[in-house]
């Protein structure tokens, strides 16, 4: 589990590297996400080692959602200033989730070849009786 959380750390760090040498407005752990992505595609060994506990990592996602909450409620002041913007910001970005979704799915099935109309016919094997014997 350590070798896992050093993998992640230092994806990260590289990740905020790039963004401050470039001076990236992208934060520097989304950059260290992409790039851990590409390294467990491109390397087996390193997905086995994450994979392993990254699973025990998981369990306790609902920590990692606690600093936003209570970031929220000592900012309580300006989420009731700014309700209005921030109920419009949610319910815009939702229906662009589900309009994006939408269109996705479109597309991959139309893309996908068609079934073929007609039925199986049984093999030779099959448990169904001949229809020629009847």
């Amino acid at each position: 589990m350590l070798v896992t959380l050093a993998i992640l750390i230092v994806f990260q760090c590289m990740g905020e590297g790039i963004a401050h040498a470039f001076l990236l407005s992208i934060p520097g752990p989304v950059i260290g996400m992409v790039l851990l992505f590409i390294a467990l595609l491109l390397s087996p060994r390193l997905m086995e080692l994450v994979e392993q506990s990254s699973h025990r990592i998981l369990k306790h996602m609902s920590l990692f959602f606690v600093p936003a909450g209570v970031g929220i409620m000592v900012s309580v002041s300006g989420v009731i200033q700014h309700w209005f913007a921030l109920v419009v910001a949610i319910m815009v970005s939702t229906l662009l989730c589900l309009v994006v979704t939408a269109l996705t799915m479109r597309f991959f099935f139309h893309t996908q070849p068609e079934q073929a109309s007609h039925p199986i016919e049984p093999s030779v094997n099959s448990t169904h009786k001949d229809r020629s014997s009847l």
